[in-house]
C-alpha cells in the first residue's frame, strides 16, 4: 500500500517543528519560570507564544504533506550541517575570550561557506553589517554583557 504522504520534506519539516515547540512548551511549563499575563509578561510568555507558533507551523506543514505533492528529500551533506553548527558552538564558546567583534565576523565568514553561492564581497559586507549593528544593539542599546573586546585582546 502506498503512502498517503505526497511530500516528504514537509512531513518532516512538521515533525521537526512540532518536536522543537513541544519540547519548548515542555521546558516553560514545567520549569520554574513565571509565565504571567498579557499586560505584565513573564520570563516564559514570550517563549510560549513563540513555541505556540512553532507549533501551529508544524501543524499546516504537517497537513500540507498529505495534500501537496513535493520534490523528493535530496541527498544530505554534513558539511554543510558541521559549518553553520561548529561555528554557532564556536560562538557561544569563545565571545567572551575574544570579543563580539572578532567572533562574530568569523561566525558569519564560516558559515557562509556552507552556501553554493558564497562571494567574498557579499559575505565580508555581511559581516561587517552585522558586526556594527549587534553591537549598537546588543552591547549599547540592550546593555547585554558581552565584551566588544575580549580577555585575550586585554577588553
Amino acid at each position: 500500500m502506498a503512502s498517503p504522504i505526497r511530500s516528504n520534506k514537509d512531513f518532516l519539516t512538521g515533525i521537526i517543528y512540532l518536536a522543537i515547540g513541544s519540547g519548548a512548551v515542555l521546558i516553560a511549563v514545567l520549569g520554574d519560570y513565571k509565565i504571567g499575563t498579557a499586560v505584565k509578561m513573564g520570563p516564559a510568555y514570550f517563549p510560549l507564544v513563540l513555541s505556540f507558533i512553532l507549533i501551529l507551523i508544524g501543524l499546516i506543514s504537517l497537513i500540507r504533506s498529505f495534500i501537496r505533492q513535493g520534490t523528493p528529500i535530496g541527498a544530505f551533506t554534513v558539511t554543510g550541517l558541521m559549518l553553520v553548527v561548529v561555528p554557532t558552538i564556536l560562538f557561544g564558546l569563545l565571545v567572551r575570550k575574544v570579543g563580539l567583534i572578532v567572533v562574530l565576523p568569523m561566525l558569519v565568514i564560516v558559515s557562509s561557506f556552507a552556501s553554493r553561492q558564497f562571494k567574498w564581497g557579499p559575505v565580508l559586507a555581511l559581516a561587517a553589517g552585522l558586526t556594527i549593528f549587534c553591537t549598537i544593539v546588543f552591547l549599547k542599546g540592550l546593555g547585554v554583557p558581552i565584551p566588544i573586546l575580549g580577555s585575550w585582546f586585554g577588553g
